[in-house]
């Protein structure tokens, strides 16, 4: 029986990137692996490729002398209590990816069928004052606070948010799993999303696991991301300012002004109204999490910043449990289309129905595996009757 001579660290690198941190976590399926770790054992290759399988790491890493450096292909401005983040999770690192396998496909469709390119791609720099560009992006999108209102539930609100947002050029991709397999779930602890900048092919990943308010956030923050040109991985939060980078500060107030523009808080805001009252009844007519509103009632000078504080800090805990329920089901092939943006889906089975794309290729990047469910979802864009 054939022994992979891999060295011991290599096995233990692999696990905590996966964030197990506990052998235990893992003797069930790998009885031996407190041996293969100490050196005292080796795995056979067919034991090997089931841990590297269940790890989600390449199995040539496994061989390597020492552990690979695997820095993000794009800026990270994720913070954790005011620090950087260093490490990225296979799930993030494979979503990024696979990201960037679809927006270089789209790019290329674009060029051949002439598309316009996305002239608000790097229109705004950060000198730009906020509420200037978050009137001009909620122009070019048909932005609209009353429209907003109006939408019965926050999926709703998120749908129209995200149809304005395709309509106007950009791929905005939602998932709660990685790629299709439900049993990888995206923690919005982790990251929140990130924005691919490219004038042919814009592109906004949304963390599908958070609640349908916080990508509410996330969609605006991203956006305001492909503003300024620039690619990044973010924890979108409407926090004020402190401990996060120049950028992400920015972005947040972009965020939060086209979200809650003060312009229409002020006129509704109760003065004798209780906060947590206030919080609710705002964040329904918004459609925002509690924790904008919080933000824009301290923007507005409604709240001192000690009351914010605390307020805060008691939301920003009851909203976390609530985000470990938010990633749902729903109809297959709209959540399909959602994890891949209507727009791609629209390009991607035209161009395989013509030819000039691969029916292998399609389904990866589609993430299925059925010429049926390819034809479904072919008639669900309108491609096919």
């Amino acid at each position: 029986m054939t022994r992979a001579a891999i060295r011991p660290e290599m096995l233990r690198w692999a696990r905590e990137r996966a964030g197990i941190h506990d052998v235990g976590d893992m003797l069930g399926r790998f009885p031996k692996l407190n041996e293969w770790e100490t050196g005292e054992a080796q795995p056979t290759l067919k034991q090997l490729e089931a841990f590297a399988q269940a790890l989600h790491v390449p199995i040539g890493y496994l061989f390597l002398p020492e552990p690979p450096e695997e820095p993000l292909p794009i800026p990270d401005f994720r913070t954790h209590d005011g620090r950087a983040v260093r490490r990225a999770s296979p799930d993030l690192l494979d979503m990024l990816y696979a990201c960037q396998e679809r927006q270089g496909w789209y790019r290329d469709f674009a060029a051949v069928v002439r598309m316009p390119e996305a002239a608000f791609v790097g229109s705004a720099a950060i000198s730009d004052r906020p509420q200037d560009v978050a009137a001009r992006m909620a122009e070019t999108l048909g932005f609209n606070v009353a429209h907003r209102a109006a939408c019965r539930t926050w999926e709703e609100a998120l749908r129209l948010f995200i149809a304005q947002a395709d309509a106007a050029g950009v791929l905005v991709m939602v998932s709660g799993v990685v790629l299709s397999n439900n049993r990888r779930t995206l923690d919005p602890e982790e990251f929140r999303g990130f924005a691919l900048a490219d004038r042919r092919a814009p592109l906004v990943f949304i963390n599908g696991a958070d609640t349908k308010s916080g990508q509410m956030f996330t969609l605006a923050h991203e956006l305001a991301h492909l503003w300024l040109g620039s690619s990044a991985v973010s924890d979108a939060s409407a926090a004020p300012p402190g401990g996060y980078r120049r950028e992400e500060v920015w972005c947040n107030a972009v965020a939060a002004e086209m979200l809650v523009p003060l312009a229409a808080l002020r006129p509704v805001i109760q003065p004798d109204e209780p906060l947590d009252q206030a919080m609710q009844r705002l964040a329904r007519q918004f459609k925002v999490s509690t924790l904008v509103i919080l933000r824009r009632l301290l923007d507005a000078d409604v709240l001192d910043r000690p009351a914010f504080d605390r307020a805060w800090t008691e939301e920003r805990a009851r909203l976390r449990e609530l985000a470990r329920s938010g990633a749902g089901g729903g109809d297959f092939y709209r959540t399909t289309l959602s994890r891949v943006s209507r727009r791609f889906a629209r390009a991607l089975v035209e161009s395989t129905l013509e030819g000039q794309t691969l029916y292998r290729d399609a389904f990866r990047m589609l993430g299925v595996k059925k010429t049926e469910t390819f034809n479904n979802i072919g008639r669900e864009v309108g491609v096919m009757g």
